[in-house]
């Protein structure tokens, strides 16, 4: 199912949500700009790598405090194909607008940060012997929905469905992401695989939803949100 647009209206100008998309963008430009030794040294250096954990749990004086810490900012911006960048920024244009109206700018820009390193963390935890680096804006935009979900679960979202096209409430399309991403992740969880292999992070999707469903009226609603009084 992929969603084409919301029904729900905003208040004001998602001018975080732009900017994070265009962000996005120029940095995965700058990608596509390096030679391959070039993009593994970046992603190696700024993409999070679970196994370095730990090796700094373990006192290894080549994983530092902030070589382990900047990382788990510095891989929500990077990508690693352009289909990767395109889906993630394409549903933080659609639910993004909404839940950056809600919190206010400031608020919805930790509020984004936040759920992604919350998100990165569940990776780590669930595969803390893995030496493959983890990168990508979607367990911040699973935070995102994890909170259009709460806020907005009525609202109707215009879904491309196989060869129809339809409403749906948008607690229908939000829990099936959720779902398929859960069942997904426990079903990588119980393969046996190889600790080192690539692939989809579900449970960073899982962590980062959870936490912006739990999070988003923590933050609260922002004041003067609507344009004229309210009784």
């Amino acid at each position: 199912m992929l969603p084409i647009r919301d029904d729900q209206p905003r208040y004001s100008t998602p001018w975080v949500t732009r900017f994070l998309i265009g962000l996005n963008l120029l940095i995965f430009f700058f990608e596509a700009t390096l030679d391959r030794r070039s993009l593994n040294a970046l992603i190696s250096q700024f993409a999070v790598v679970p196994a370095h954990l730990l090796g700094f749990l373990a006192g290894t004086p080549t994983y530092p405090l902030p070589a382990i810490v900047l990382p788990f900012f510095t891989s929500l911006f990077l990508h690693g194909s352009w289909m990767h960048v395109i889906g993630n920024m394409w549903f933080l244009y659609i639910f993004g607008d909404n839940v950056e109206d809600y919190l206010g700018h400031f608020k919805y820009l930790v509020f984004y940060l936040l759920t992604g390193v919350l998100a990165m963390g569940t990776h780590v935890v669930v595969n803390l012997h893995s030496a493959a680096p983890a990168l990508g804006a979607s367990g911040a935009i699973a935070g995102v929905l994890g909170a259009y979900f709460v806020l907005y679960p009525r609202a109707r979202v215009l879904t491309w469905f196989f060869v129809f096209v339809v409403w749906l409430p948008a607690w229908i399309i939000l829990g099936y992401w959720f779902v398929l991403n859960f069942l997904s992740g426990t079903a990588t969880a119980l393969m046996v695989q190889n600790q080192n292999m690539g692939g989809v992070a579900f449970w960073a999707h899982v962590g980062g939803f959870i936490s912006g469903a739990l999070l988003v009226k923590m933050f609260g609603e922002r004041e003067s949100r609507y344009p004229y009084a309210v009784q």
